[in-house]
Order: C-alpha cells, then sequence, then structure tokens
C-alpha cells in the first residue's frame, strides 16, 4: 500500500493518520520517539504492509511483470494500489468526496510535521500542495510518480519501466484490487489489522 491507502485504511480503523502516513521514515523500534497513538499508527502500517505483501492475489500480480521488473514489482504494485483506490473512491467510500478526505487528513498531519524526521517534512511539502494524493487517480501520474522514485534511488531504476507492464495488464491488476482491498477495509473497520 501507498499513501492513500494507509492513510484510508486507517480512519477506518481509528489509527494515527500521522503514524499511519510516516511509518516508511521511521526506522526500528519507535516506542521513545513518539506517542503511543503515533507508535500505534506506525504499527498498524507496518502490519498492513505485511499482510497486503504476503496475500495469495498480490503475490500473483506480481507475476504480471516481466523478469527485468519483477524485483521491483513490490513497490510499483503499492503505487498502482493507490491508483486505484483514487480512481474508484466515489464506490469504496461513498460517504466522503476524495478532496475532503484528503483535507481532513491534511488538517490533522500538518500541525504535527515539527516533531516528525525531516525526509517526512521535505515529502509533506509537496504531496499536499501539488495534490498528489487525488492525482494518483491519473494514470499518467502514476507514470511520474514511478520515474520519480526511479530517479532518487538509482538501485530502483527499473521502477520507471515497470509502468510498461501496469500498461500491458491493467484490466487483471485491477480485478487484482478488486479481489483484496475491500477485504482490507473490513479487517481495518473491525479492528483486525
Amino acid at each position: 500500500m501507498n499513501f492513500l491507502a494507509h492513510l484510508h485504511l486507517a480512519s477506518l480503523s481509528d489509527s494515527s493518520l500521522l503514524g499511519n502516513l510516516m511509518a516508511d521514515f521511521v526506522r526500528g523500534n519507535p516506542q521513545h520517539d513518539y506517542s503511543q497513538e503515533v507508535v500505534a499508527g506506525i504499527m498498524m502500517h507496518r502490519r498492513v504492509d505485511v499482510m497486503t505483501d504476503t496475500l495469495p492475489q498480490v503475490k500473483q500480480a506480481r507475476l504480471y511483470f516481466s523478469t527485468d521488473f519483477r524485483r521491483v514489482a513490490p513497490i510499483t504494485l503499492d503505487v498502482l494500489w493507490d491508483h486505484f483506490l483514487a480512481r474508484h473512491w466515489d464506490e469504496l467510500v461513498p460517504d466522503i468526496a476524495l478532496p475532503a478526505f484528503i483535507l481532513q487528513a491534511q488538517q490533522q498531519i500538518i500541525p504535527q510535521l515539527p516533531h516528525t524526521p525531516e525526509r517526512f517534512q521535505n515529502l509533506n511539502a509537496y504531496l499536499w500542495p501539488e495534490r498528489w494524493l487525488e492525482r494518483y487517480a491519473e494514470l499518467p501520474f502514476i507514470a511520474n510518480v514511478l520515474q520519480g522514485m526511479a530517479n532518487r534511488r538509482p538501485k530502483l531504476s527499473a521502477l520507471a519501466g515497470s509502468f510498461y507492464d501496469i500498461e500491458q495488464h491493467y484490466q487483471p491488476l485491477e480485478q487484482v484490487f478488486w479481489q483484496f482491498y475491500p477485504q482490507m477495509m473490513h479487517k481495518a473497520q473491525h479492528k483486525q489489522i
């Protein structure tokens, strides 16, 4: 899962949006650095990642990627799941429009930024004003996200090329999303994550 899905599942579970969003920027045991609520959010994020990565459907989805890109397929899929969530938001979350949800999340997270890792603060300088979470619904934006990640981390340069496999297998990958994401929502709502 990427940023939008982590925020959405956190909201369904009444978990810390800040903790769930910044978990990838926190190494090791966060117990002594953050409040219990934020720590619980970080731990939920980590559980979501493990659950998603070990789902049979998600493991199978990696096979849609050619051997050149299979190594980065888990990262590509995390971004793609956010695309499908943003694209189908109104169907999955009929009680609040995506822009309103994003605004609520932003209003909760921004005041807490001074107490977060610098790299996370840097992300927030772009995430909200450039409307990344809304723009995930646009497939060309996903290509830009993957290219940007590849540019920032040369070891992950294959991410840029992995977009080709998304285009080639878009429909079956979308079906995979529908197979597992509603289940993740159910688990979040029932505090099973």
